[in-house]
């Protein structure tokens, strides 16, 4: 599993990356209550707008962390928008896109360097 500083997760199965947001972002979101979801087929390229997540707090962005073109959109979040509190780095994930560059994966953060990076916040 990388990271971004955005607080996206990626795990990557051969050419498919798995997006989520991270345990930190989702305590930071409080409860979510809506998720737009991208549609297949569209195309991302790191740091573009990948979905929508909105809390009783804020609405926020969530980015792509790497480029590709989106295969699946966790269509289950939008009848279960608190999977993303109770799930984040599991069955909380936004999408699934098909890894342009597999170079782009290994430039996220790791765990530890991901860590190392909350305690600077």
């Amino acid at each position: 599993m990388r990271f971004t500083k955005d607080h996206e997760w990626v795990t990557l199965e051969g050419d498919v990356a798995t997006v989520g947001i991270t345990a930190y972002a989702a305590e930071q979101l409080g409860d979510v209550v809506f998720v737009e979801v991208p549609e297949a087929g569209k195309a991302v390229k790191a740091g573009d707008n990948l979905a929508v997540v909105e809390s009783v707090k804020a609405a926020s962005d969530i980015y792509a962390p790497v480029t590709g073109e989106v295969i699946e959109g966790n269509t289950g979040l939008g009848d279960a928008p608190e999977t993303v509190n109770d799930q984040p780095e599991k069955a909380g994930w936004f999408a699934k896109i098909k890894i342009a560059d597999q170079a782009e994966y290994e430039t996220l953060m790791d765990r530890v360097a991901y860590e190392d990076f909350l305690q600077s916040l």
